[in-house]
This record gives structure tokens, C-alpha cells and sequence, in this order.
């Protein structure tokens, strides 16, 4: 086998980081600078296993959660925006999304970070739509959320028995976030199986990852790759156990069984 060119690695890096960042990129000056170039851009986001609008929607959604530097998740969304991958009101409804399966603080560090990117490129701030513009019955809105929770689940939505369960997954959650139209149900997928991926909550962990698969919404292959970029963000030892869930709900997938089997 033929041994690799590091120069070579470093030139893709470099060309990897400037088209994902849209903007220039200085030399290293730490080892740590040049892992970042040379083998998150040039091995990590380099790979053909996912595309680029989804190696995005889990680097800024993982980004937003790690208390990292600001800059970082400034360039992602930069990168988004200038390449034609995310649009504004996507990244809009990403931070709400984010806010739901991680909490609002995280949320509001996406859409802040949204809102400096974008005035930074001179974009005038899109409109959005209301959380809800018509008179409705309560009712019928945690019906509605019961109904989408099994759409987007795969079996049935939890009864409104306790606050979180009404006021949170029924009404709100499925009730209205995950039926608004201004980002489609694959991309709200991946910010929400980073958000389970952060909880290191086994049930959530376990039905997400299956529902992806269930819902046609992720291939087994997919989630595969979702775990390397999901670990630049989280660490290795994080993703450590999501790599063992995935590997767990692939097996109950094609086998035909459920996700608790």
C-alpha cells in the first residue's frame, strides 16, 4: 500500500476549511490548529458518507452545545449561509429546534450567533413565522401533537397525564415545532438526535436513532458517520456511547425488530 503525503493532507485541509468556513485560513500556530485543519477538514468533513448541508446542521447544532469559542460557530454558519446550504429562516428554526432537545440557553446561542453572522454578511433579517397565528382548541392541538409525535416516533404519542407530557410533548413539541414548515423533517432530524446525543439519555437515544431509520429519514450508514462528527464537538468518550446505540438500533433495525427489543 502506498503511504500518504502529509503535505498532501494539509492542502486538502486547507482547501476543505476555507470552502466550509468561507473565509481564509492562517497558518497554525498550535497543534491543536493544526488537528483542525488537518484532520477535521481534511479526514473528518472530507468524507462522502454525509452531505455537506447535513455535516453542517451537526457541527453548528453539536457547536452551539459545547460552550466552545464563538468563532467556531460563526464559521459554520458563515459557510452555510455564503454556499447556499442553509438558508437564513433554516438556521432560524434550527435554533428553535435546538432549544427544545437541548434547552433554550443553547437555542439562544445558535440564534445569536445566527444573528451576528448574518449582519456581519450585510443580509437583512428574514421574516418567520408566528408560533401559532390562529385561535385553536386545546384539544385538538394535543391530538395533533399525539398524531405527529407517531408520525415522526413511529408508535404512538405519550397521553397528556403530566405537564410534560401536555404542556411540553404534546402541545408544543410535536403539537407545533416539529410541524412548522420552515425546515424539513430529515434536517430536523439530525439537530435532534445531536440534542439525545447530549442528554445521554438512554431511552431518547435509542428511539431517535431508531425512529431515523424507521422514518426513512437517515440511513444505517448515515448515522455511522453522524458519530465522527458528532465527536469533534463532544469528545471522543461521548461519542464513545452513541457509537455503541447506534450500533445496537442498526441491529434491531434490520432485523425487524423494535427499538426496546
Amino acid at each position: 500500500m502506498a503511504l500518504l503525503d502529509p503535505q498532501e493532507r494539509t492542502e486538502r485541509g486547507q482547501t476543505v476549511a476555507q470552502a466550509v468556513t468561507a473565509r481564509d485560513i492562517t497558518a497554525p500556530v498550535s497543534p491543536v490548529e493544526a488537528s483542525w485543519r488537518d484532520f477535521v477538514f481534511a479526514e473528518i468533513w472530507n468524507r462522502p458518507g454525509l452531505d455537506r448541508r447535513t455535516r453542517y446542521l451537526i457541527a453548528i447544532a453539536s457547536a452551539a452545545c459545547s460552550n466552545g469559542p464563538a468563532d467556531l460557530l460563526d464559521d459554520y454558519i458563515r459557510g452555510a449561509l455564503s454556499g447556499g446550504e442553509l438558508s437564513q429562516i433554516e438556521l432560524r428554526e434550527a435554533a428553535l429546534h435546538l432549544a427544545v432537545y437541548t434547552g433554550w440557553s443553547r437555542g439562544f446561542e445558535l440564534d445569536r450567533a445566527v444573528t451576528r453572522v448574518t449582519a456581519e454578511l450585510g443580509m437583512t433579517p428574514c421574516p418567520f413565522a408566528p408560533i401559532r397565528s390562529e385561535p385553536w382548541d386545546p384539544q385538538v392541538r394535543i391530538q395533533e401533537g399525539i398524531d405527529e409525535f407517531d408520525a415522526v416516533m413511529g408508535f404512538p404519542g405519550p397521553p397528556p397525564v403530566t405537564p410534560y407530557f401536555e404542556a411540553g410533548i404534546d402541545s408544543f413539541v410535536f403539537g407545533e415545532m416539529w410541524k412548522r414548515a420552515g425546515l424539513d423533517q430529515r434536517s430536523r432530524r439530525w439537530i435532534t438526535l445531536v440534542g439525545v446525543s447530549e442528554s445521554c439519555a438512554t431511552t431518547p437515544i435509542k428511539t431517535h436513532f431508531f425512529a431515523a431509520m424507521a422514518s426513512g429519514n437517515c440511513a444505517p450508514e448515515e448515522l455511522q458517520e453522524f458519530v465522527l462528527q458528532y465527536a469533534v464537538h463532544a469528545g471522543w468518550p461521548k461519542a464513545s456511547v452513541i457509537q455503541s446505540a447506534v450500533l445496537a438500533m442498526i441491529k434491531n433495525y434490520k432485523a425487524g425488530l423494535g427499538w426496546d427489543a
